[in-house]
């Protein structure tokens, strides 16, 4: 391969060795309308560049089969947590979320928070559905129990308890044995009802009267019948 060397004037007491060069600096130069030499390098700089922007906009993730949020420091008793977890482990997150919007326990914020959290993570860094996430493991873990003096009358003090306990939620995407078996449910829930099955409908067989008015009803429409 043959290479163009091109021989730089300079005065020698700037180039006291006699270094000559293969690039021609446009200074120098006494063509005004010369350009200077694209370096070859600069192509690839470029490419690279490009290529690692689509690099970036593709983002490798790395897929795990679960993924978790722990929340520590809760200043709640390990039991009334429990409550709340127990309720919705096994459930689909979206379902989850909105079970806790309308649990009335202090927890249920708690809990919520962390199970959202969870979601975000295994979206976000781990590249899972969200749509078909489910709380595979909820589990609360003992913290500190702090104890405090508790002021009683006639000079007297005792001690309380201050316990708090930590909050795991471990979340994994669904099977589509799992989906199937739901489908499966939810087709059973709506089939379609025969005419006697519609005949029998359960508000007509349960009796909607309240209990301390039934002994009066029927012996009122025992009366009606003897009188005619």
């Amino acid at each position: 391969m043959a290479t163009l060397r091109l021989d730089l004037d300079l005065p020698q007491s700037l180039n006291p060795r006699g270094i000559s060069t293969t690039t021609k600096l446009l200074v120098n130069s006494s063509e005004p309308e010369q350009t200077p030499i694209s370096s070859p390098l600069a192509q690839v700089s470029l490419l690279g560049a490009s290529n690692g922007e689509q690099d970036q906009n593709k983002k490798p993730l790395n897929k795990k089969d679960k993924v978790q949020a722990v929340l520590k420091g809760i200043k709640q008793s390990p039991k009334k947590v429990n409550l709340v977890a127990t309720l919705v482990r096994g459930m689909l997150v979206k379902d989850a979320l909105m079970q806790l919007q309308l649990t009335v326990k202090r927890a249920a914020k708690t809990v919520f928070q962390v199970i959202n959290s969870a979601k975000a993570n295994g979206s976000h860094n781990h590249g899972l559905d969200p749509e078909r996430l489910v709380v595979d493991e909820a589990f609360v873990g003992k913290g500190y129990f702090k104890k405090r003096v508790n002021i009683h009358g006639r000079g007297k003090c005792g001690m309380k308890v201050r316990p708090e306990c930590r909050l795991t939620v471990v979340l994994r995407e669904i099977t589509p044995e799992e989906e199937a078996k739901i489908a499966r449910l939810r087709v059973h829930n709506y089939k379609k009802l025969s005419k006697r099955e519609q005949k029998l409908v359960p508000h007509q067989l349960i009796e909607s009267n309240p209990v301390w008015g039934r002994k009066n009803r029927s012996s009122s429409q025992n009366s009606s019948v003897a009188a005619s």
